[in-house]
C-alpha cells in the first residue's frame, strides 16, 4: 500500500516544491497572483494524477461487446488528448477491442470514462454548451478562457452548443413517447396553478420571421399588494418553448405539464390572449381549467373600440375608457357589453368603420363571456394578467435569439431552445447529465452503420448555429487574368493602338456605362 501512494506523494511534494520555489522568486506577487500561480501548479499536478491513475485501466482489452455482449479482442493501442481545466491536456493511452462475433470496434476505456466525441472533457462540454446558452458564441469562448483556463475557439462553442441542443431535442421527443405510451402517475400539483402561453418572432436567415410559441407555469400564492390588499401572484416559474405549429407545441408540451403536476392541481387557471389554439392546449392537458381572458389584452379591445368612435387620444375617449375598465375589472361585464353596443358610431368621424369594430369587439367579448368576469376571478383569487409568459418571451426566446443582427437558421432555433428552457426552468441538473451518455450511444450507431455499410455515401454534416460573428461572407469570384495591353508607343513611335492614331469620331464619342 506504501509503494502505491509513493508516486503520489512524490508528485504532491514535488508539486509544492515548485510552488514555494516560485514564490520564492515572485516575492512581490499580490495574493491574486499567487493564488492564480498556485491554481496552475494544481492543474499540472491534477493531470499527472489522472495519468498515472488511468494509464493501466487504458491497457485493458478482456471486455464484452456493448452490442451482443459476445468477447472482445484487442488490436492495438491509441492516443487521445483531453482538456482539462487550466489548458492542461490529459493523454489518455486506450486499447481498442473488437468483438469476435459481430465485428464491433471500440474502446472500452472511453466508455469507462463516459468520454464524449471531441477534445473536450463531459464537464467543460457541458460547461461551454451552458455559457453559450446565455451568451453568443464569441463571448462564451472567453468567458470559458476567462474562467476555466481552457483555450477554445467560437467555432468549437457553437458545435458543442448546437450538438447539446440537438440532444436536448432528441431526449425531450423520447421523454413525450414514454409518456404517451406508460401514462405513469403524475405527481402531486400545488393547490392553485396558472397556465399562460403566448408567441414571439425571431429573425431567420435570408430575412424572414418566425413565431416561437412559449408557455409559462407557475404556482400561484398570495402576496401584498401595493395598498395593503392581498394579490395572487405566480411563483415557482417553469418554461416550454418551441418553434412548432400549434398541434405539435401542445403534443410537445407534456412533460412539463407532466413535471409540474398540472393533471393533479386542485385548480388550474389558463389566463391567455384570445387565440383559438390557446384554448385548444387546454382543452388537451387540462380541459376544466378556468379560462381567464388576460385583462391587459381585452383593455387594448376597448381601446380600439372607443378610439373608433371618439377619436384615439381625445379626453371623451379616455373618460369612457377608464369608465369601462372600472367596470370590466371590478363590476358586471355585461354592463361593459351593454356600453360597447351603445357606442354612438354614427357621430364618429367614420361611422362604418366606427361601427365594424365596434361590433367585431362585442362579438369577441361576447364569445368569450365566460373568460371576461374578472370580479369573480379576483374574489376567489385567480391571476387575471398573463405576464408571466410576456417575461417569458424576453427571458428565454428573444435575450439570446433577438440580439442585435443575429439570424439562425431554422433547424437550430429549437435546440437553442431546449437549452435555454432547461436553465430558466431549474431542470438543467436532470437533463445536462442525460446529454453525454445520448451522444456517445449516437456515436457508437453512427460507427455501426459506417462498419455495415462501408461504400455508403457519407451523410451532409449539419449545418452550424450562426450568428453574425460566424456567418462567412460569400467569396467574390476570381477575376480573370488580364491581358497584356498591347503597346502604344514602339522605338518613340506610337503605333496602331495610340489615341493619336483613332479617327476623331471615336475618340469624341461618350464610353458606355
Amino acid at each position: 500500500m506504501a509503494n502505491a501512494d509513493e508516486p503520489q506523494t512524490s508528485g504532491a511534494d514535488d508539486t509544492q516544491e515548485a510552488f514555494h520555489q516560485w514564490c520564492k522568486e515572485h516575492p512581490k506577487a499580490t495574493l491574486a497572483e499567487i493564488g492564480q500561480a498556485l491554481e496552475e501548479h494544481l492543474h499540472r499536478f491534477r493531470r499527472r494524477l489522472l495519468e498515472d491513475e488511468l494509464g493501466p485501466r487504458g491497457s485493458g482489452g478482456n471486455v464484452a461487446c456493448p452490442a451482443c455482449a459476445g468477447p472482445c479482442e484487442a488490436r492495438g493501442q491509441r492516443a487521445r488528448q483531453v482538456l482539462l481545466p487550466g489548458d492542461e491536456s490529459l493523454r489518455l493511452v486506450r486499447t481498442y477491442v473488437v468483438c469476435r462475433n459481430c465485428g464491433t470496434g471500440h474502446f472500452p476505456l472511453d466508455e469507462l470514462l463516459e468520454l464524449t466525441p471531441g477534445s473536450l472533457s463531459p464537464r467543460l462540454q457541458e460547461t461551454v454548451a451552458r455559457l453559450s446558452t446565455s451568451l453568443p458564441f464569441g463571448q462564451a469562448a472567453r468567458e470559458v478562457t476567462w474562467l476555466l483556463g481552457v483555450t477554445i475557439s467560437e467555432r468549437l462553442a457553437c458545435r458543442v452548443t448546437e450538438q447539446a441542443g440537438a440532444t436536448s431535442v432528441a431526449l425531450h421527443a423520447a421523454a413525450v413517447e414514454r409518456l404517451e405510451q406508460a401514462q405513469p402517475t403524475p405527481p402531486a400539483g400545488p393547490a392553485l396553478q396558472q397556465v399562460s402561453a403566448d408567441g414571439a418572432m425571431v429573425p431567420l436567415r435570408h430575412g424572414q420571421w418566425a413565431e416561437v410559441k412559449t408557455m409559462a407555469i407557475g404556482t400561484v400564492v398570495s402576496a401584498p399588494g401595493l395598498a395593503g390588499q392581498t394579490v395572487p401572484r405566480a411563483t415557482d416559474l417553469s418554461y416550454f418553448s418551441r418553434m412548432a405549429d400549434h398541434e405539435t407545441f401542445s403534443r410537445l408540451a407534456l412533460p412539463e405539464f407532466h413535471r409540474r403536476g398540472t393533471e393533479t392541481a386542485h385548480v388550474v387557471v389558463g389566463v391567455m390572449d384570445g387565440s383559438d389554439w390557446l384554448q385548444a392546449l387546454l382543452d388537451l392537458h387540462r380541459p376544466d381549467a378556468v379560462r381567464v381572458l388576460d385583462f391587459p389584452h381585452a383593455v387594448e379591445h376597448l381601446a380600439a373600440a372607443a378610439q373608433a368612435t371618439f377619436d384615439q387620444g381625445t379626453p371623451t375617449t379616455q373618460a369612457w375608457l377608464n369608465e369601462q375598465i372600472g367596470v370590466l375589472r371590478d363590476g358586471d361585464p355585461d354592463l361593459v357589453l351593454s356600453a360597447l353596443n351603445a357606442l354612438p358610431t354614427q357621430a364618429a368621424a367614420d361611422p362604418r368603420q366606427a361601427q365594424a369594430v365596434r361590433d367585431k369587439t362585442l362579438a369577441y367579448f361576447t364569445k368569450r363571456r365566460e373568460q371576461i368576469a374578472y370580479a369573480t376571478f379576483q374574489a376567489k383569487g385567480y391571476p387575471i394578467g398573463s405576464g408571466i409568459v410576456e417575461s417569458a418571451n424576453k427571458l428565454v426566446v428573444e435575450a439570446r435569439l433577438k440580439g442585435s443582427g443575429m439570424h439562425w437558421a431554422e433547424q437550430h432555433v429549437n435546440p437553442m431552445l431546449s437549452l435555454r428552457t432547461s436553465v430558466y426552468s431549474d431542470s438543467w441538473s436532470a437533463m445536462g447529465p442525460q446529454i453525454a451518455p445520448t451522444q456517445r450511444a449516437a456515436a457508437r450507431a453512427r460507427s455501426e452503420r459506417r462498419r455495415r455499410a462501408p461504400h455508403q455515401a457519407p451523410q451532409p454534416l449539419a449545418e452550424p448555429l450562426t450568428e453574425p460573428a460566424l456567418v462567412a461572407s460569400p467569396r467574390p469570384p476570381r477575376p480573370a487574368p488580364r491581358q497584356p495591353a498591347a503597346p502604344k508607343m514602339v522605338n518613340g513611335r506610337p503605333t496602331a493602338n495610340h489615341p493619336w492614331k483613332r479617327p476623331l469620331i471615336n475618340r469624341l464619342r461618350p464610353s458606355a456605362c
